[in-house]
């Protein structure tokens, strides 16, 4: 009996200990355990503001070659990556008849200027004659006041004075038409030659060749682009930035660039323009930022990350962005009141670049609140303030 009390003893201490140990596990381990979080405390800091965007490299300056009329290109003379100069010729067009018909202008602008030759030759023929007219006039008048000829002899060197007066007159008129011909033929001339000299394609700046669009033999319209040049020297980036984040965005900010073909360099940059015109699709500004030591090699259409520095906030209260929550339409922080989370709404501002997020009104300085829980919180739900969720490894 002895042993049999003993050993029914026993076995009561051990379903008592496991009763101990399955309800601690169920408190402490099981679904009825505190969650565990970690804390922050709200503060006043300096938040270093920054905006992000994905920009393209473009020129600044780029430069369309191609003819003023519509035609066929004979011959072009420069290929992709040429460096060119000012005035090189890039490409010429077929002059078709062209060259015949600036011929025949020229041949029309001689024949004009023979032409005022001959009439400058017969105006002053017909002044002299009527100098010579007027002054046989002049003597007959003279001579029938006297009585010395007849009124009929006067009358008549008074009509030959008069009709020489008129074709003087006349080869006026006609020097006149002959000089307005021959700047007419000179004009038809020289506007041939400006057609030709268009059919020339000449860079209008020290560049580099970026495109080759047209090849010798097809035929381009007016305006169709046959060469395009850019500046080297006025390479820059386009940068989009979501206009919900572009508050502070202007000329002046500093930026950093990590083009695609350099990871690891981050280069330097500067904003030289804001778009007035941003994208309403997408929702976006654009910015306009340049490169000041750019690399070589880059290529036209690259794309690349683009930080910008925006003046820091002083003396503002922040807490972890990660301690952010939404809960429904309410945004606010999760705080510990009396063991438990609590929801509680807040106003936040803006989001710094080492992950502090300000905010405006809802909490003080030295305010806790929760940064990473192991569950998702509910209100009410019991919490157990922990250093650090997952441990490292030793």
């Amino acid at each position: 009996m002895k042993m049999l009390s003993r050993r029914s003893a026993l076995l009561g201490a051990v379903a008592i200990l496991f009763l101990i140990g399955f309800g601690w596990v169920v408190a402490n381990q099981g679904p009825l355990a505190a969650i565990k979080v970690t804390i922050a405390g709200a503060r006043e800091t300096t938040l270093q503001r920054t905006l992000f965007g994905i920009g393209t490299l473009e020129a600044r300056r780029s430069y369309a070659v191609g003819p003023t009329v519509a035609g066929r290109v004979a011959a072009v003379r420069v290929d992709q990556g040429d460096v060119v100069h000012a005035g090189q010729l890039l490409a010429e067009m077929d002059p078709v008849d062209l060259e015949s018909r600036q011929a025949a202008s020229g041949a029309a602008a001689a024949r004009a200027a023979q032409l005022v030759f001959s009439a400058q030759a017969a105006l002053a023929e017909a002044a002299s004659r009527a100098q010579m007219a007027q002054a046989n006039a002049a003597r007959f008048a003279s001579l029938r006041s006297r009585n010395f000829v007849s009124q009929e002899a006067a009358d008549t060197k008074a009509h030959e004075a008069a009709a020489a007066h008129a074709g003087r007159d006349s080869a006026t008129a006609a020097l006149a038409a002959a000089r307005e011909e021959a700047r007419r033929a000179q004009s038809d001339r020289e506007g041939l030659g400006k057609s030709r000299a268009h059919l020339r394609l000449t860079s209008p700046v020290n560049g580099v060749v970026s495109a080759r669009l047209a090849e010798p033999g097809s035929t381009v319209v007016a305006g169709q682009s046959v060469v395009q040049v850019i500046d080297p020297a006025s390479l820059w980036l386009r940068v989009r930035i979501d206009q919900g984040r572009s508050v502070g965005l202007a000329v002046g900010l500093a930026a950093d660039i990590v083009l695609r073909s350099y990871p690891g360099q981050v280069l330097k940059g500067r904003v030289e323009r804001v778009d007035m015109v941003g994208d309403a699709v997408a929702e976006e500004r654009i910015a306009n930022i340049s490169i000041g030591q750019a690399p070589g090699n880059m290529a036209i259409g690259e794309l690349a990350e683009v930080t910008l520095h925006l003046p820091a906030l002083d003396g503002v209260l922040a807490v972890p962005a990660a301690a952010v929550k939404r809960l429904g339409r309410d945004e606010g922080v999760w705080r510990i009141e009396n063991g438990r989370a609590e929801f509680s709404r807040v106003t936040t501002g803006i989001t710094s670049s080492d992950g502090m997020t300000q905010v405006r009104n809802g909490l003080t300085a030295g305010d806790n609140v929760i940064v990473h829980s192991e569950k998702v919180l509910s209100a009410g739900v019991r919490v157990k303030t922990v250093d650090a969720l997952v441990q490292s490894a030793p």
